[in-house]
């Protein structure tokens, strides 16, 4: 088994791999963590695994939510401890519900997608997700890719067109429909895979991170999520949001603060003791 009192585990989010986190993971082992960065069900790790899935993205097609939790619970089950479980986008949400049920010693959600029960919806996120959500093509068991321009409106949109398009060109893959379906329709689904419990008094430490300037997954969602989990848990929960940043924040230049920031704050005596500034610790 590998010891979890010194590692990090790192999940990735929608439309990206585990590729997306060589610089975190870089510097993370640098202070002498060991780091884990899970793929999804059918998405290996990588410059080959980002080149895999453009070539064919079949092995991702029907992964949904609760394979995905699955997947990631049996790799943290090989630790003999509970790691800190960082995610980012739908990663953040992944680690938020492994938290949830235990598997984690703190929570990072960094830009997270909406648990069911948090419904804010503002025009940037529909201006991200409609065009796959509608499209008749992207039925719920096919893998669909963003183009360029929808990834730099979604990601990163603070950066200029280069910039973008030299991430596009390393990171972004096709990502299973389902997830998106599952995600986005959670509010109309009776028992719903994204379904959380807001009221859990057990969980660890939770934090949620955003990009003030994001717009797939605005500050209003983390804001709503936070508010939710503080109002109805007397578990550890903090928010703080970095002002300037867009969805790409744990790419785009400065990502540096966001990490150490991070890992700082999950480390703190009681996670959640070291203040959260600007935003909040309850």
């Amino acid at each position: 088994m590998t010891s979890a009192l010194n590692t990090i585990v790192l999940i990735h989010g929608l439309w990206m791999t585990p590729l997306a986190w060589e610089h975190w993971a870089a510097r993370y082992e640098e202070r002498g963590f060991t780091v884990l960065t899970p793929g999804y069900p059918g998405i290996e790790p990588g410059e080959a695994g980002v080149a895999a899935l453009r070539e064919d993205a079949s092995a991702i097609a029907g992964v949904g939510v609760r394979e995905v939790l699955d997947h990631l619970a049996a790799v943290i089950g090989t630790l003999d401890s509970s790691p800190i479980i960082m995610g980012h986008s739908f990663g953040g949400t992944f680690a938020q519900f492994l938290v949830g049920t235990g598997l984690g010693a703190a929570g990072v959600s960094i830009d997270g997608a909406a648990v069911k029960g948090v419904n804010a919806m503002p025009l940037s996120e529909l201006r991200s997700v409609l065009p796959v959500l509608t499209n008749p093509a992207n039925a719920p068991h096919r893998a669909v890719p963003l183009t360029a321009e929808q990834f730099h409106h979604a990601f990163t949109n603070t950066l200029d067109e280069d910039a973008s398009r030299r991430a596009y060109d390393r990171y972004a893959v096709p990502t299973p429909a389902r997830i998106l379906f599952q995600g986005g329709l959670a509010a109309l689904t009776p028992h719903a895979a994204t379904t959380f419990d807001f009221a859990d008094d057990d969980r660890a430490p939770l934090l949620f991170v955003y990009g003030g300037s994001d717009h797939i997954l605005p500050p209003v969602v983390q804001r709503q999520n936070y508010e939710k989990n503080a109002k109805h848990s007397t578990a550890v929960t903090a928010h703080t949001v970095f002002d300037g940043r867009d969805h790409f924040t744990c790419g785009e230049p400065g990502w540096e603060a966001v990490a150490d920031f991070a890992l700082d704050w999950a480390l703190s005596p009681r996670a959640g003791a070291l203040d959260a500034t600007p935003g909040e610790t309850r």
